[in-house]
């Protein structure tokens, strides 16, 4: 399982007088150019590559783990590319701290939920549905099979049942939207309602989640980008391009040297924080107009990558899996390491490009625009 597995903020203090769902979705839609204006290509394009490289990760340890474990040399040679290749996860969640204030502030808390709904649970259930499919029939996993973990996962609560998640990679929805509903409600308290003593109970849960699942911090990290990208407040062009480099530089070797699950074991090694850190700071220069990575993801190709990355990040461990078990049933995994995983990397790319093009317009993009009658992203 381990191997599949500017802004438009309400007002303080203005009344809001629609409490039905259906109130709040008559209140007119944020205009396509007020959201265009937050629309940010280079964080765009880092979705992208932080699903790349979690792709690239799976692929890479999944044959060192299943198909040449016996051979010392090709696991040694990408353990660090697969480790690196996993940091594309914290990635994400910075990315998803940096995207979210600005919804949460201009939603009302129904329909914010009903966005993040269509936008997220439509592809995930149905991955979900067919894991369990596959899993009942193959009993592969027969601790999935109950009912206390199937549910949980359904309702992407595992992650405070302490269940496991049903679709690979899907544990980090389980971070994801636990985050959605947190930042929404403290928001809507603290900052439209101006209650302490409501907001009081959210603040604590969240502190009490942050000390329990540290990598929550990746979320904080996207949140003050966001406040500070709002006020323009960065270095001059030069010394930040220096930051940028530095700061990757430290999260290529923080997070090649070894696998890290931002969980409170993790927190007695001081790469660790050098990898938050480094991700926060790299993020921060990263996005800032005329950095070197802007210019680098200002490509039609990867801004297509942002745009089907949740796609791709749910549906390349089954196009990948099926890809690895054809290639061993035909023989294609032969002792030239290099030439057959070379091989293998280019077509599971391409089956894995494919089929998330499909999934991408079925199970993604219609939903949302089937019910909000607008694109998902606005450029």
């Amino acid at each position: 399982m381990a191997e599949l597995g500017s802004n438009n903020p309400a007002l303080a203090g203005e009344t809001y007088q629609r409490t039905t769902v259906d109130a709040a979705m008559a209140r007119p839609a944020a205009p396509a150019k007020a959201k265009a204006r937050e629309f940010n290509h280079t964080v765009h394009g880092l979705r992208g590559v932080a699903a790349m490289m979690v792709f690239f990760a799976h692929v890479l340890s999944g044959v060192a783990e299943n198909i040449y474990a016996g051979d010392p040399s090709y696991s040694a040679l990408v353990e660090g590319p697969g480790n690196f290749g996993r940091w594309g996860v914290w990635l994400f969640f910075v990315i998803s701290g940096y995207v979210i204030l600005p919804s949460v502030l201009r939603y009302l808390p129904g329909e914010f939920a009903l966005r993040r709904f269509f936008r997220l649970y439509p592809l995930f259930f149905a991955f979900s549905l067919l894991f369990i499919a596959l899993n009942a029939a193959s009993n592969a996993y027969p601790e999935l099979n109950s009912p206390w973990t199937v549910v949980p996962g359904l309702l992407m609560i595992n992650l405070l049942t302490q269940t496991q998640q049903l679709t690979p990679n899907a544990w980090s929805l389980s971070y994801e939207v636990l985050f959605y509903a947190l930042a929404c409600a403290i928001v809507h308290f603290a900052v439209r309602r101006r209650s302490l003593l409501e907001t009081l109970p959210f603040a604590l849960f969240a502190i009490a989640l942050l000390c329990r699942y540290p990598a929550m911090a990746f979320f904080l990290a996207g949140i003050a980008a966001r406040l500070l990208d709002d006020r323009n407040i960065r270095p001059a062009p030069g010394p930040r391009i220096v930051l940028e480099m530095l700061a990757f530089a430290a999260c290529v070797y923080c997070a090649s040297v070894r696998h890290y699950t931002f969980l409170p074991e993790d927190l007695g090694d001081w790469r660790t924080y050098g990898l938050y850190v480094a991700t926060a700071l790299f993020f921060y220069m990263a996005i800032a107009r005329g950095s070197l990575t802007s210019r680098l993801l200002d490509r039609p190709a990867i801004l297509y990558l942002g745009t089907v990355s949740y796609s791709l990040y749910l549906a390349h461990p089954y196009s990948y899996l099926l890809m690895r078990k054809g290639f061993a049933q035909f023989g294609l995994f032969s002792d030239n390491w290099l030439l057959s995983v070379t091989v293998f990397m280019i077509a599971v790319m391409a089956v894995t490009l494919a089929i998330t093009h499909v999934v991408y317009r079925v199970l993604e993009r219609y939903p949302y625009q089937w019910f909000f009658h607008e694109r998902v992203f606005h450029r």
